[in-house]
């Protein structure tokens, strides 16, 4: 009886290119705050490539800590992008660009607040609520940023995507 792998080589591949992607676009726009695609390609990669995607998660979390320290910022990363994936499962039958596009502006609205998460324990509620508020200009750029960067390039990339998952027979 043979017993097939949780991941193949393929999918050790597929998972190394999505990492190494997601951390390219990470750099090349870290000159532009709050502007990112990460949020785009982890809908995408769900989207696209299921489950695969806890696994590029974590790596890249990883990765990030490794080049920029663990700090709390760190830690918010533990959940923050689970839970857009775990989001974009749950709504995956979707096919509206307006859709994804919204999801990912609201991601980027409420990513503030959902970073405050640790700060509750670090300095309290009034703490917490503090360092949200202050934050919140920035929320609404990478709120703006991240709807617009959907409604451009989700897309081309679900295109690209289609095309790239079809020919290796990824679905």
């Amino acid at each position: 009886m043979s017993v097939k792998p949780r991941l193949t080589t393929k999918d050790i591949a597929l998972i190394g290119m999505m990492i190494a992607t997601i951390e390219i676009v990470k750099r090349a726009l870290a000159f532009l705050p709050n502007v990112e695609l990460v949020t785009l390609l982890v809908i995408l990669y769900t989207l696209y490539f299921g489950k695969r995607i806890f696994a590029v998660i974590p790596a890249f979390i990883l990765l990030e800590g490794t080049m920029y320290g663990f700090g709390v910022w760190w830690l918010m990363y533990l959940y923050v992008w689970p839970l857009l994936a775990c989001l974009t499962l749950l709504f995956r039958k979707q096919e509206s660009v307006w859709f994804w596009s919204i999801l990912s502006g609201a991601f980027g609205l409420a990513f503030g607040l959902l970073c405050a998460i640790p700060y509750i324990f670090l300095s309290g509620p009034k703490g917490a609520f503090a360092w949200w508020v202050a934050g919140i200009p920035y929320d609404v750029l990478h709120c703006v940023s991240n709807f617009i960067l959907c409604l451009v390039l989700y897309k081309p990339l679900r295109t690209a995507l289609s095309k790239i998952s079809s020919k290796f027979n990824f679905l």
